[in-house]
């Protein structure tokens, strides 16, 4: 399993994020290394398909597929919660089940 994790340090929620992504691979018994890319440029944002901090892929795919049109930029992203709620972190039960979907 191959784990990339991107974030923009402009954004604080990414050190927590990081956090919650090893707090549930720890859970889950995962032992993957998780590649960490610090987004510094427009350029780099736009090459990467970045559409904001923190992101975080499983095998390529992001545990929170932005839509089609997404805009690539160096910004903060947001999450919809289970619950409907926007944060700026995915929940751990998003990460489990992107975790457990490419297990």
């Amino acid at each position: 399993m191959k784990v990339t994790f991107l974030y923009y340090e402009d954004c604080p929620s990414h050190d927590v994020a990081l956090d919650r992504l090893r707090q549930v691979m720890a859970e889950e018994g995962i032992q993957a290394e998780i590649e960490i890319i610090k987004v510094e440029t427009e350029e780099q944002a736009q090459r990467l398909r970045f559409v904001g901090s923190p992101t975080i892929l499983i095998n390529g795919r992001d545990i929170d597929p932005p839509p089609s049109d997404a805009y690539y930029a160096l910004t903060c992203r947001a999450y919809r919660l289970e619950d409907g709620r926007i944060s700026p972190l995915p929940s751990p039960d998003m990460i489990r089940r992107a975790l457990k979907r490419n297990a």
